[in-house]
């Protein structure tokens, strides 16, 4: 499989809520760095921190938060950006926007993910 290949394949398992395939693309010792000001901002550490973060999330917006849309794949070397949309609603709140999702991957697993927010004070305030 090219980067971009195991890129897609992670975009569509989130989409599909496909954790075996999610399990099996990420490395167990990934790095997550997650954007903003907000409860789950900051740099997490392993597939538990990443696993805990996630279940938080999606407690937190009532299973709503997901991927809606991926545009295009850009590989440079190991790393492929994805320009996402993503969205989620919760009571008294939403968020709804592009960001850019960018994969660092070895040896056939993602081993280092940043997340970039078009609009960080929406999504703080989705987050709190």
């Amino acid at each position: 499989m090219t980067n971009i290949d195991i890129a897609r394949s992670y975009i569509e398992a989130v989409q599909t809520n496909d954790q075996a395939t999610l399990g099996n693309l990420l490395s167990p010792q990934v790095i997550w760095h997650q954007p903003g000001a907000n409860q789950f901002s900051g740099t997490k550490n392993g597939i538990a921190e990443f696993g805990a973060m996630m279940g938080a999330m999606m407690a937190k917006s009532g299973g709503s938060f997901a991927i809606t849309h991926a545009h295009r794949y850009l590989a440079n070397g190991n790393l492929v950006a994805i320009e996402i949309e993503f969205a989620g609603q919760r009571e008294g709140a939403q968020v709804n926007q592009p960001g850019i999702d960018l994969l660092r991957i070895a040896d056939g697993k993602i081993v280092e993910v940043w997340l970039f927010s078009s609009n960080p004070e929406q999504e703080d305030a989705f987050w709190g």
